[in-house]
């Protein structure tokens, strides 16, 4: 139990990367069910993204180790390695990822991951929203195409536009050189545009919790019982032994001009 505790990163993280390894892996799954270039265009993009994610995690982990040659060998940090390459050959080294996960999270336990949640809230508020933004990116893109592309007077009608689109819409941005003409599609943009200020705003939070929230005091280590009490027993003898020095030195010098 020891070391899979040392594995493990913060409950949010672990269930974040979790994630977005199923989603990896559905999208490996639709990049051959669906033959079609637009899907393909955006699948193309979002494992890209995926993949610098992976990278980071990675250097993440194998730099936080307590061991780097175990992570790396025994607890199959080269396969998160070669998942992190984006060719479609090893993206399904990401299912060894996806386990490592569920095992960490099932050693600890369904109650203490619950209570980390609640706990941190507002790393898990962000893990949530950076989720959201992912899922919107991805599929607000295709639904968006998928609704403007053949509308009378659209200009989202390619992938790369419906991509863009998404993007300055979740970023608050808005050039505007990109816009739905249908209802549909402007209710599409709407919800994007909500999921951006509420991705901006909790992120500024988070900062603001993260520098301006007061650090916590060391607490001094817990000192045995048995040990207080001798330590007053050894320093009540010590003054005593040094009173009783006193007194004869006053007896000697009272005694003296008798003498």
């Amino acid at each position: 139990m020891t070391k899979e505790r040392s594995e493990l990163k913060s409950i949010g993280y672990e269930i974040f990367i979790g994630i977005l390894s199923i989603l990896s892996i559905v999208n490996l799954v639709l990049l051959y069910a669906a033959q079609e270039k637009s899907l393909d265009t955006v699948l193309t993009v979002m494992n890209g993204l995926f993949s610098v994610i992976f990278v980071v995690d990675f250097l993440y982990r194998i730099v936080t180790a307590p061991s780097a040659g175990a992570y790396f060998f025994r607890h199959f940090g080269w396969a998160d390695l070669l998942a992190s390459v984006p060719l479609a050959q090893f993206k399904i080294l990401r299912v060894f990822r996806l386990v490592r996960v569920y095992r960490l999270l099932r050693d600890v336990g369904i109650g203490t991951v619950g209570r980390a949640l609640i706990k941190d809230r507002a790393g898990s508020s962000l893990y949530i929203l950076l989720l959201m933004g992912i899922f919107v990116l991805e599929f607000g893109s295709l639904t968006i195409l998928g609704v403007e592309e053949g509308a009378p007077g659209a200009n989202i009608t390619t992938a790369s536009d419906a991509i863009w689109y998404t993007i300055v819409t979740i970023s608050t941005v808005g050039y505007g050189d990109q816009y739905p003409v249908t209802d549909a599609g402007r209710m599409i943009g709407t919800g994007i545009i909500i999921v951006g200020v509420g991705i901006f705003g909790t992120f500024t939070g988070y900062l603001a919790n993260f520098f301006l929230s007061p650090k916590k005091k060391v607490s001094a280590p817990p000192v045995d019982a048995a040990d207080s009490r001798t330590a007053t027993v050894q320093g009540l003898r010590l003054s005593l032994e040094e009173s009783e020095a006193k007194l004869a030195e006053i007896r000697k010098l009272l005694a003296g001009p008798n003498q």
